[in-house]
């Protein structure tokens, strides 16, 4: 490397030579302060004093296509590859609110998830799939939180299965759709109130479930750097706190039943910061800000996904290297779940053998590379304490900025996140395109081999059967108890009440997701997305 060559990081921060003592001393850094003991406040060395010496990461996968029975058969075929959790994904008519036969939901049922139209569904997803045997089951719901929460608590019920045996996390976090998902379904003032009415009656009636999985992960897909993963993810959780402390919800009984979830990267050493420096924003926002007295609220409890938008078509059997150094970055950096790409990922969703590659990519780091036999490895190196406390500082900087435009909300509807995602999303592109950032087999060392992978194919019959599921639903079900209880959470919509319960009701009596959405609909419209403002 050239004498005098500019550095930084994909965050644009500036990188060093060479790091000694002294850019300790210059930062101010205090071991009690910044770093301390694992276990202890402010946690940037872990959550937990032993991590995993004594209890391994959740080794979890995203996984769930076509019908209910083929997410049954794959979520079977993950835990019996050894994973200890997953998580459901979802085709795009079901989040968004849409039945199966709906004219929008055309060529995407079962499509990137599994299509649930009503508790039948759910029925049989976890058909021979005990909820309390799983340690970790997560769904991607994020404009219909409660409805997903209604679906679990009527499935446990016909389990037998006691809600507080079982481990739920519901990512139910609406926010971050308007700028970079699109799956939203209302405006964002009701689409927040919906979300805060699954956290309020999950605070007060199941304590150990979480109910908001707050995503930064998807920011960062989108095209953010790491700093704006961070900001992003807390702007938006700083505004569920606050809408759910206006329900007379104390502190300590909101912030331990969140969740961050963040993606694991490719610049390593940036990514192990950004966790540690997360652990500690968390630690002092929650205690500082909220005044939380429970040390369980300053945890930062967090999920990694390696990101999938670093795999190529091109030469797919790299995505395997890359998915090693991501779940690396994420171990390193203190997860307590993991979910790792599969090497198909740029073409499909995953074939069983790629799912299986991918569970036992995690299980290769913990059994062989012996980086969980201490706490922190990287703690107290000149680098990575310096890259923590950048990032603190930067992402606190953008925080500061959205309080100033009046939170969360206000920056979303401006266009601000959107816009400042856009534009690193613009940066990053043309520096692959110049060759300033090397992507290996992109744009570098490309060769003209044919792919020789298989691919997932979903069955085109999926659809066809589903609506047909929906149909025989319909005319089995007691029309007249549908038909009440649909009544009910449209009036429960309209007076402002938590709708957990209305929404239950209507669950059990086969009322379908669309059916439900749109008595919501009825009182709270659609958004329409205006011109950007900013």
């Amino acid at each position: 490397m050239a004498a005098g060559k500019t550095v930084t990081t994909t965050s644009e921060i500036l990188v060093k030579r060479v790091y000694t003592p002294k850019d300790l001393e210059e930062i101010g850094f205090q071991y009690d302060r910044d770093l301390g003991e694992p276990g202890q406040y402010p946690y940037t060395r872990g959550i937990d004093p032993e991590m995993y010496r004594q209890d391994l990461w959740v080794m979890g996968q995203y996984a769930g296509f076509g019908s209910a029975e083929e997410a049954n058969e794959r979520y079977k075929f993950i835990l019996a590859q050894g994973g200890t959790g997953f998580s459901i994904a979802l085709d795009l008519p079901t989040q968004i609110g849409l039945d199966s036969d709906h004219p929008l939901a055309r060529g995407e049922v079962g499509k990137i998830g599994v299509a649930i139209d009503s508790l039948r569904d759910m029925e049989i997803i976890f058909d021979g799939i005990p909820l309390d045997r799983v340690r970790h089951i997560r769904t991607s719901a994020c404009s219909i939180g409660p409805l997903a929460l209604a679906w679990f608590l009527a499935v446990m019920e016909q389990q037998g299965v006691s809600p507080q045996r079982c481990s739920i996390i519901l990512q139910n976090d609406v926010l971050k759709e308007y700028p970079v998902r699109g799956t939203q379904i209302f405006s964002p003032q009701p689409a927040l109130k919906f979300a805060v009415d699954t956290i309020e009656y999950c605070a007060r009636e199941l304590p150990g479930w979480q109910p908001l999985m707050v995503s930064g992960y998807h920011f960062r897909d989108a095209g953010a750097n790491a700093v704006q993963e961070i900001a992003f993810t807390y702007a938006n959780a700083i505004a569920y706190i606050e809408e759910t402390l206006k329900r007379g919800v104390p502190i300590d009984q909101i912030a331990p039943t969140i969740r961050l979830h963040f993606c694991a990267s490719m610049e390593l050493f940036e990514e192990i910061a950004k966790l540690r420096a997360g652990r500690r924003m968390w630690a002092n926002l929650v205690k500082e800000r909220f005044k939380a007295q429970d040390p369980r609220s300053w945890i930062f409890r967090h999920h990694s996904g390696t990101l999938g938008g670093n795999l190529t078509a091109q030469q797919p059997f790299n995505n395997i290297v890359r998915v090693t150094i991501e779940a690396l970055s994420a171990i390193l950096g203190g997860s307590q779940s993991l979910r790792t790409s599969s090497m198909d990922e740029a073409y499909a969703i995953p074939t069983e053998e790629a799912e299986k590659l991918a569970i036992r990519t995690q299980q290769i780091i913990a059994y062989e590379s012996g980086i969980t036999k201490t706490v922190d490895p990287l703690g107290g190196s000149y680098f990575i304490e310096s890259l923590t406390s950048k990032i603190e500082e930067e992402a606190n900087r953008y925080l500061q900025r959205i309080e100033n435009m009046g939170g969360a909300i206000p920056a979303i509807e401006s266009g601000f996140i959107q816009h400042e995602i856009d534009e690193n999303a613009y940066r990053v592109q043309k520096e692959i395109e110049k060759g300033k950032r090397i992507i290996v087999g992109l744009n570098k060392f490309e060769t003209q081999e044919k792919v020789a992978i298989k691919t997932f194919r979903s069955n085109p019959q999926t659809a066809i059967r589903q609506v047909e599921r929906l149909n025989k639903i319909k005319a089995e079900r007691d029309a007249a108890k549908v038909h009440s209880a649909l009544a009910e959470v449209k009036r429960a919509a309209a007076s402002d009440e938590n709708l957990v319960l209305p929404i239950l009701k209507a669950v059990k009596t086969y009322a379908t997701i669309g059916e439900i959405c749109d008595q919501l609909r009825e009182v709270w419209g659609e958004y329409r997305p205006e011109a950007i403002r900013f």
